[in-house]
């Protein structure tokens, strides 16, 4: 390959690198946003029943709340799970630090009511659809660290498409 050659290619070659720095640079930018500003999540099953359909929602979920500890009781928030650290739950928040939550423990057996104070640093989650959950009646309060963001919006299906909004039950 001559001098003549690498002359004629050396426009290709800057263009190229061009193209691929813009492409890295788009992927970073995607990273961050989804990192620290807001990203997409799937809701799978009955847990959050009548909120989220039982065959699957696509949400959109802000992390700047749980940054700046702006979540309040009733929003609703992704959660890494305590079980399967793999997994990111959706549930409902129901009690911060300090609070003292009551819960059914068996609704099927007598409705046995408990109160526990949540542990300042955690939270209570809870499914919307009691009967059809695990949560924290089941493991217990959940260290503030792991919720990953707050849902605030329904983009998919589009029937169901608007905001989530702060219920207190």
């Amino acid at each position: 390959m001559g001098l003549k050659n690498l002359k004629q290619l050396t426009p290709f070659i800057k263009e190229a690198f061009q193209q691929t720095l813009l492409v890295a640079k788009f992927l970073c930018g995607i990273h961050v946003t989804n990192s620290y500003i807001c990203t997409f999540a799937l809701t799978q099953g009955p847990s959050m029943l009548p909120t989220f359909n039982l065959t699957g929602d696509l949400v959109l979920a802000e992390r700047q709340s749980t940054r700046f500890e702006k979540m309040q009781r009733g929003d609703v928030v992704l959660v890494r799970s305590p079980e399967n650290p793999r997994k990111i739950v959706i549930k409902r928040l129901m009690g911060m630090g300090g609070d003292t939550v009551s819960y059914v423990v068996d609704h099927a057996n007598n409705g046995i009511e408990h109160t526990i104070v949540v542990p300042d640093g955690h939270v209570w989650i809870e499914g919307d659809n009691k009967f059809s959950t695990n949560d924290s009646r089941n493991f217990g309060p959940v260290p503030y660290g792991l919720v990953q963001g707050r849902v605030f919006w329904i983009v998919w299906p589009p029937e169901d498409f608007g905001s989530v909004g702060r219920e207190v039950q």
